[in-house]
């Protein structure tokens, strides 16, 4: 390594040699106006030919073009299934927004940095982070099922706190990851999403550094990543993988989820369906009281849900007449067809995307905002057609054993 060809600085950086690419990686804080400061001033030093970025595809087009949430597919969101995962991200960005007001920064300043400096000085990007959507999805596998709901319900109950965020969260998100000093506050134990926020995600930049070396395009490569992960990077660069295509391959896989958790809908359908067979094997009017009640509960608490989540009330009487059919069909639930009866009568307009950002920052923005208030009536009926679920399946067992 030639040290003069590396700009001077005292933010924490090394820089080592691959296949006769020069590469340095500068860690950076990523709520310091410093680390931005820094990142322009090598950029200008015009010892690079690239900038490697702490970014994935999807983070990269969220900074460079922040109207594409304008044309996000709310149906096609419900088909594919990712409101809950779109939900946290908006979650998350709030908590970080917070962290602009408070203190007066940016976070993500460096990288808005890199990016505009490798646009001035023409040099091409490179994004070398695991995509989100693929980490948010390890680290959620990554959590015992049971401790599940309380990360995401941690995540969302920021969004209702006006607490200051104390100097010490600053300190470790300076010296750490944004993702994973956000996330770990929500959960019981941080060390279940150390390895899919950090260990992971420093192996993956780690291979993707090593294989756009080894393709040999670029003579000296700045890269941008935040400093809690500068000493797992250096470690794998440092001994390189023999097959970093393989690495990035293998931490771009999903685990598959257990497949106990999809049984567990359907036997609570069988000892439904039986509890009424029973019920009516009895009694014909007995029968007929058990499908009313469990019509009443379940159909009843999804509209609830439906109510507090401010709904059309034409939702809500979907809600209500869906959710009872719904809990004996697992494929389909409440949550999706409520959602999709709400976005068809309160049609999002071009407003409400461009104001996503900025209304979810606060709890009562998700309810005015048209968009954001689609996730809260998915989620919300969904909630309420699971408690109707058990409510009623324990209410009509209990009238048998009578």
């Amino acid at each position: 390594m030639d040290s003069a060809s590396t700009p001077q600085t005292t933010e924490p950086h090394f820089s080592l040699t691959l296949h006769d690419t020069q590469i340095t990686v500068l860690g950076t804080a990523h709520v310091s106006k410093t680390s931005a400061e820094v990142v322009q001033q090598m950029l200008d030093s015009g010892a690079y030919d690239a900038v490697a970025v702490e970014l994935c595809p999807s983070r990269h087009q969220s900074l460079v073009k922040p109207d594409d949430m304008a044309r996000m597919d709310l149906f096609q969101i419900l088909r594919e299934g990712k409101v809950t995962m779109i939900a946290a991200s908006l979650a998350l960005g709030a908590y970080q927004q917070r962290l602009a007001e408070q203190f007066g920064i940016e976070p993500g300043a460096e990288m808005r940095m890199a990016l505009q400096g490798a646009r001035e000085h023409q040099l091409p990007v490179l994004l070398i982070d695991r995509e989100l959507g693929t980490t948010l999805k390890r680290s959620y596998r990554n959590v015992p099922w049971w401790k599940r709901f309380n990360l995401f319900a941690g995540l969302m109950a920021s969004l209702v706190s006006r607490e200051k965020i104390s100097e010490s969260e600053i300190e470790a998100l300076k010296q750490g990851d944004m993702l994973e000093t956000t996330f770990a506050q929500f959960a019981d134990d941080s060390r279940e999403l150390y390895e899919p926020l950090i260990a992971e995600r420093d192996r993956y930049m780690a291979a993707r550094l090593q294989s756009i070396a080894r393709d040999g395009d670029y003579r000296h490569i700045l890269a941008v990543v935040g400093a809690g992960h500068l000493q797992g990077i250096e470690a794998h660069l440092r001994t390189p993988s023999s097959a970093p295509v393989e690495v990035i391959r293998d931490m771009e896989q999903v685990p598959p989820p257990a497949r106990w958790p999809k049984f567990v809908p359907w036997v609570i359908v069988a000892l439904i369906l039986t509890g009424f067979a029973i019920g009516f094997s009895r009694n014909p009017e007995l029968g007929m009281s058990l499908v009313l009640m469990w019509i009443y509960i379940n159909g009843g608490l999804a509209a609830l849900g439906a109510i507090i989540a401010r709904a059309h009330p034409g939702t809500v009487l979907a809600a209500a007449l869906a959710a009872p059919l719904t809990s004996l069909n697992p494929t389909i639930g409440v949550g999706m067809v409520a959602a999709a009866v709400e976005i068809y009568l309160r049609k999002p307009n071009v407003g409400d995307f461009s104001n996503l950002r900025r209304d979810t920052m606060r709890l009562r923005g998700w309810w005015n905002n048209r968009v954001s208030r689609v996730f809260v009536v998915f989620m919300l009926t969904t909630l309420g057609s699971a408690i109707g679920t058990y409510t009623a399946g324990f209410t009509i067992f209990e009238r048998l054993m009578n």
